[in-house]
């Protein structure tokens, strides 16, 4: 379901029990588009997100808390700078479309009360957080559209606030069985009857639509011209019934669940559509919305903001398999060194015989003990001279360039196999340091141009994975190279146990054996772990390599996560998600 007006007037109903007369005492911008804002109340201090998030666009109180910006954005500073320290008067939601106002008294700088409102937009990817002043005046707003972006509507500072246009909607809480009726009327009879409600009122979703003609109907699916006067009447009273109870406030918010126990939908009360068993009621519709939304929200900012690092590795794999793929086409031609001598030495014995403008000549092959012939490819435009020339020039340079081309081969599937092992990393990143991590390693290998900025990291370091085998033995799992290097080389005693996928990019895995020694069953999990979080997560028996850390180098010069060890032993194992998710892991 949609954030509607209806989901927003339960919000709204909340936040005035909880916030009215409040003074907001902090606020900050942890992201390009979203608003904490910091509320002390006489019960105690609550926190209100305000978000202009293009997918997830809200408002409700939450109890979590993000890392703010070294140097808040300017739109947080001008917050404050007229905000801070007022008290919130009134929270209204005008004309019941999907737009909250937060009511602001406060002294200005002559010392007089003056009124602002923080209006919050909830129009997906139009949506917007604008401050206005009491005489409805924009002062800024944390997007700016311009005649470029809308021909219709600006949005920028010294402009008059004029509302979104209403598209000539109905306020569904000001309707009668009259006005019900007249609406049907004049509706295609082929329509159906849930589009003519979404379409025709203001801040009402698909899902509310549907859920009054059901309730009416017990079947969404009817056209008008399908409905008697008797079923339409059911629906009118199911419509001015259901917002009866909005406008009294007589919500029952409930989030609709998957049967993996994963959130679905959020409703503000029960929905009959679906069935009860599969919707968990809650006391608070801030504490839903904060579930339903922190996990997608989190997941979303991390897909934006990992897409650059995802292409830059994908970039730099295709330009390593291109060389790859020449460096593989010399070496094979650079192996053929001695057949280009003998077709020049061939080409000179002949040139009596050869004439000009060939495109393959074939001659005996004195070499050869049986006297049989060969046929040499010939450059047609050359003189048999310069061909047999030619060819003595491939062979010298084909014969110098085997070993290089030996090692340049080497040091790019090297190259490879550390791109497809950064790839595998980036899969595995769970919050912003993780990314950090893997982008400041970017930088430093050369992947990624080094700016200004990238001088000052004061991004907290991320944690490799903890978890606790059924023997009680910790179990630690890097989440990329820099981890790795760190886990396998610092924090690892010499007789901790080492684990890692054989010749597939993964995590390091280490067993802290404290003197012990390791029982089979936690090897195994260990081993299940190391596979798991590699790129042969989807494989079965999958081998994994381990052996004391002592037994584990990193070469001089190396790339990071880059080790090489010896005396080692083999288990093979096939990841399952259900086995690991009883392993205790310890955040």
């Amino acid at each position: 379901m949609a954030y509607d007006g209806v989901l927003l007037n339960c919000v709204i109903a909340e936040l005035r029990d909880k916030i009215l007369n409040g003074r907001i005492e902090k606020i900050y911008q942890p992201e390009k588009d979203e608003i904490h804002l910091h509320i002390r109340t006489r019960q105690g201090s609550v926190k209100l997100l305000l978000s202009a998030s293009a997918n997830h666009p809200r408002i409700h109180l939450i109890e979590s808390s993000k890392p703010n910006p070294f140097t808040p954005p300017m739109f947080c500073m001008l917050l404050r700078k007229h905000l801070l320290g007022g008290r919130i008067v009134d929270i209204i939601q005008p004309g019941f479309d999907r737009i909250a106002e937060i009511i602001v008294e406060n002294i200005n700088e002559m010392g007089d009360l003056a009124y602002k409102r923080l209006i919050i937009e909830i129009m997906g990817r139009h949506s917007n957080i604008i401050l206005v002043d009491d005489a409805c005046r924009i002062i800024d707003s944390i997007k700016h559209v311009n005649e470029t972006i809308s021909s219709v509507r600006q949005v920028l500072p010294g402009k008059s606030y004029e509302s979104p246009p209403s598209q000539g909607k109905r306020n569904p809480l000001e309707q009668t069985q009259q006005s019900l009726a007249s609406l049907f009327k004049e509706a295609p009879l082929n329509k159906k009857a849930e589009g003519v409600i979404a379409e025709s009122f203001t801040g009402v979703s698909r899902a509310t639509a549907t859920e009054i003609v059901y309730r009416a109907l017990r079947d969404d699916s009817l056209t008008i011209q399908n409905i008697d006067t008797e079923k339409l009447t059911a629906l009118y009273s199911s419509f001015i019934g259901f917002f009866e109870d909005v406008s009294k406030g007589q919500f029952y918010p409930a989030m609709l669940i998957n049967d993996d126990g994963n959130p679905r939908d959020i409703f503000p009360f029960i929905y009959t559509i679906y069935p009860e068993r599969m919707q968990r009621h809650y006391s608070s519709v801030s504490e839903m919305l904060e579930m339903f939304y922190s996990e997608r929200d989190k997941n979303e900012r991390m897909k934006q903001r990992s897409s650059h690092i995802l292409k830059v590795i994908k970039t730099n794999m295709e330009r390593c398999q291109k060389k790859l793929a020449i460096q593989l086409e010399e070496l094979q031609e650079a192996k053929d060194a001695d057949k280009f001598r003998l077709w020049g030495e061939l080409i000179t014995a002949n040139l009596h015989t050869i004439p000009n403008g060939v495109s393959e000549v074939t001659v005996v092959n004195y070499y050869d003990p049986d006297g049989k012939t060969i046929t040499i490819p010939m450059d047609n435009s050359k003189t048999p001279v310069q061909n047999a020339q030619q060819y003595y020039k491939k062979y010298s340079k084909a014969k110098n360039a085997v070993e290089m081309l030996k090692k340049q081969v080497s040091e790019s599937r090297e190259e490879l196999t550390y791109l497809e092992g950064l790839l595998d990393s980036l899969d595995r990143c769970t919050d912003e340091s993780d990314l950090e991590e893997i982008r400041l390693e970017l930088m430093e290998q050369g992947y990624i141009k080094k700016t200004g900025r990238n001088k000052k990291h004061t991004q907290v370091p991320s944690k490799p994975y903890h978890f606790v085998s059924s023997d009680g033995f910790d179990i630690y799992v890097g989440k990329n190279n820099h981890q790795n290097d760190q886990l396998t080389l610092k924090t690892a005693a010499h007789n901790d146990i080492w684990l890692h996928t054989k010749n597939i990019p993964g995590s390091h895995v280490i067993i802290k054996t404290e003197g012990r020694q390791v029982p089979e069953r936690t090897l195994i999990e260990a081993g299940m772990l190391a596979a798991y979080f590699s790129k042969g997560r989807e494989s079965s028996r999958v081998p994994v390599d381990y052996c004391p850390r002592k037994n584990v180098k990193k070469p001089n010069g190396a790339r990071p996560g880059m080790v090489i060890y010896e005396r080692y032993n083999t288990l093979y194992v096939t990841p399952s998600e259900e086995e690991i998710k009883k392993l205790k892991q310890i955040s």
